[in-house]
Parts: structure tokens; C-alpha cells; sequence
């Protein structure tokens, strides 16, 4: 989500929201991050989690290649060049929850933010897991799909590998594999409606998250849901 300062800058923007890099994993889309910051620039990064899959880092041993760090470096760069720069946390990268209100190299961790747009609206801003029933109440159940998931990642290699080799662009079959999966759970748990409800208990004009890797705008009642 971008929001520009003025409708004739194509590279300045106000604030960039961004979730779900994932770097640790092999399927995590570093170049394609680092060519966006390259041609955006903000006065405020929001990092809305996971950004790092520590998750995967435990369990899968270590992977980190060269553009891991580029791409924490370029942050870097920006925060010294006075980018302000917001993370927060998500269920992969949970481990930095212990770290809240600090400032490392110029980036600040914090649980939740409210975001005040030019136009004047108040958007809260988090990641969401705290609202996802499935990390909530079946961790057992959040631990087979993300072994489930890793399977869909390497698929998804492959299918992008064949349509590169075809000229098509990349597409995210572990994206659309993890939406499909979780519809049914995330519609019982009313994922949106509890986030649109916690925007209003807050009473702010919005709500920004990650989490579920399916990007979407909504409309509830006056609430919008990003």
C-alpha cells in the first residue's frame, strides 16, 4: 500500500506499507523488494511482520543468502537517510515481540501504530496473527499447514521456472494455495470482521494488516480494511 504525497510524484510517496517477505525462506521475493525500494521513497516504512521467517530459520536450518542482507541493508540506508521506519511483528518473526519500544539502527519495533494519512485518516496498523484463530486456538493445526506450505513454495518455484521459460510473469501458487486453504477457517474466524471490529474500538477510519498473504480492500460501514 502506498500513500503519495502528491498525484504528480511517481516515486515519493508518503508512507509504504509492506508484510510477508519472509526472508529466510527460498521463496522469499528479495530482488523484486530491493527494485521496489529502489524505485520508491518514503517519510515512513511500515514493516507489518514477518519480514523475517524465524519459523523456517528454526526448523529448516539455515538459510540466508547474500540478498537476505542487501535487503536489511537498504533499510538500513534509508533510516540513516531519514526514512522513518516502523516494524512490527508478526507470529514468524514473533521473537522481536521481546524487543518492543526499542530502536535498532534507526528502526523501531512496536506492537501496533496508527498512521494518520494526508487526507487526514487514522489507519491502525498491525500484522493480524493476533486475530487469526488458527494461530490463536490450533497451533498444532498452524504448524502442519506451514509444513504444507513449504511443499506449495516448492511448487511454486517450479511453476514459475516453466513460466518464466514461457514469458509469463511470475505468479504466487503458494499465495493462491494458502488463500484457498485457509478461506474456510479464516470465515469462521471472521478474520476481517474481528480486524474491522478492533479498528473500531480503536476509533480510527481503517485498518492495515498482513498476515493471510491475500491483499484486499474493503469497505465495512464507514471501515476500511487493507
Amino acid at each position: 500500500m502506498l500513500d503519495r504525497v502528491a498525484a504528480d510524484s511517481k516515486r515519493k510517496v508518503s508512507a509504504i506499507f509492506v508484510s510477508d517477505l519472509h526472508l529466510g525462506t527460498r521463496s522469499s521475493q528479495d530482488q523484486l523488494f530491493l527494485e521496489f525500494l529502489k524505485t520508491y521513497d518514503a517519510n515512513t516504512l511500515y514493516l507489518v511482520g514477518d519480514l523475517i521467517d524465524g519459523w523456517r530459520l528454526k526448523r529448516s536450518g539455515w538459510y540466508w543468502p547474500q540478498g537476505h542482507n542487501d535487503v536489511l541493508q537498504k533499510l538500513l540506508r534509508k533510516a540513516r537517510k531519514g526514512t522513518k521506519i516502523i516494524y512490527i511483528p508478526g507470529n514468524h518473526d514473533e521473537f522481536l515481540r521481546n524487543f518492543l519500544g526499542l530502536k535498532f539502527g534507526g528502526v523501531k519495533v512496536v506492537d501496533r501504530v496508527v498512521h494518520t494519512t494526508i487526507d487526514g485518516r487514522r489507519f491502525l496498523v498491525l500484522h493480524g496473527d493476533q486475530f487469526d484463530m488458527v494461530v490463536r486456538h490450533a497451533v498444532w493445526l498452524a504448524s502442519v499447514g506451514d509444513v504444507l506450505y513449504d511443499v506449495a513454495l516448492w511448487l511454486n518455484r517450479q511453476v514459475n521456472w516453466v513460466r518464466r521459460r514461457l514469458g509469463f510473469t511470475y505468479w504466487s501458487l503458494s499465495a493462491w494455495a494458502k488463500h484457498k486453504v485457509k478461506q474456510a477457517v479464516n470465515y469462521m474466524g471472521r478474520f476481517e470482521e474481528v480486524l474491522v471490529a478492533e479498528a473500531r474500538r480503536e476509533g480510527v477510519d481503517g485498518i492495515v494488516c498482513g498476515h493471510i498473504h491475500h491483499a484486499a480492500i474493503e469497505h465495512y460501514d464507514g471501515v476500511t480494511y487493507l
